[in-house]
């Protein structure tokens, strides 16, 4: 898969900044009330999905790889990104506990301010697109914009479809991983903050998955009676169609969407792969290139059907073995 390295330009619709504004709004104003709260009652057990809960009791990335698929699925994705930054830049003495914790406090916020603003959906849907999805994914934007600060980090935003070999986009982990976007500025990129948004939604119970595009990873609700494409990595959020992606960041053809995976929503397995090949990125920012070339070769073994996965653990493996052949010499 392509490196996740292009900005967003602002794309939120009329309909969206309207809505947006008037939660923004409610928001700020809960937020001493919430606070408050909070402290008299405790934060609320977020709702787990897979079988009963989401197990948090993998230590390590090697022994996430050696998991098979039917425990794969009981792991937070979360915690699978978490992993995924081991000995990467900017990674260093991650308290991995303490931030799926915060992960769970802020789920827990966000279930109690869309339980009490869901009165305005049912009396007005049609300002939220007659979608209670995108109703609770507008709410869940509110919180984690307005109240927790999270925002796309600007010294990473390029122009929509603009693209820059070695721009650093992939050196420093913070960028690229959850753990920029729940310690210090809270700033993230495309690789990032959708993954926020999954983890957040799945601890409430809503069936969020990722889905790649050339360039760029969103979030989609996906359930037996919606489906809803969200943007989130700008001020506030919009739906698009898969058409849109398909042209946006980057033009792709029918081939790459199938050569690629492209705009399906993806399983346990790909996602890993997804958080695999960008720890690869940025492992070869830093020259490591040996270490990149395995963790290419896991994201291509977890997803075969992804041709850039197969095409980057090659080249990498080539420039490896040249590198050792010059040494030699």
């Amino acid at each position: 898969m392509m490196a996740l390295n292009q900005g967003l330009g602002s794309r939120v619709g009329s309909r969206s900044r309207r809505v947006l504004g008037i939660m923004l709004l409610l928001a700020a104003c809960a937020v001493g009330f919430w606070e408050l709260s909070e402290i008299r009652r405790g934060a609320g057990k977020p709702k787990m999905l897979d079988d009963g809960g989401m197990k948090q009791d993998v230590a390590s990335l090697p022994e996430l790889l050696a998991l098979p698929e039917s425990k794969l699925t009981t792991i937070d994705i979360a915690l699978m990104n978490l992993l995924c930054t081991e000995g990467l830049p900017g990674a260093d003495n991650l308290n991995q506990k303490s931030l799926l914790a915060q992960l769970d406090t802020w789920a827990s916020r966000i279930r109690t301010e869309t339980e009490r603003h869901s009165y305005r959906f049912r009396a007005n849907p049609s300002e939220f697109e007659h979608s209670e999805a995108f109703f609770r994914m507008l709410m869940m934007t509110v919180v984690v914009q307005e109240d927790f600060k999270v925002r796309y980090n600007p010294a990473r935003a390029t122009a929509s479809g603009a693209d820059s070999a070695n721009d650093g986009f992939f050196q420093n982990s913070r960028d690229i991983f959850l753990h920029g976007l729940l310690s210090g500025d809270r700033t993230g990129t495309c690789s990032s903050m959708p993954v926020l948004y999954a983890a957040l939604g799945r601890r409430l119970g809503y069936p969020l998955k990722l889905v790649t595009t050339k360039g760029h990873l969103f979030v989609r609700w996906e359930s037996a009676t919606e489906r809803v494409n969200a943007e989130i990595t700008n001020t506030g959020i919009n739906r698009f169609d898969d058409n849109y992606y398909k042209q946006w960041p980057f033009e792709v053809s029918e081939d790459e969407v199938k050569a690629e995976g492209y705009l399906k929503s993806l399983n346990v397995r790909e996602e890993l792969a997804v958080f695999l090949s960008t720890r690869g990125l940025c492992l070869m920012e830093a020259g490591r290139r040996s270490e990149a070339a395995e963790s290419f070769a896991n994201a291509a073994r977890l997803a075969p059907s992804v041709a850039g996965y197969k095409s980057m653990t090659a080249q990498l493996q080539a420039s490896s073995r040249t590198r050792n052949s010059v040494a030699v010499k």
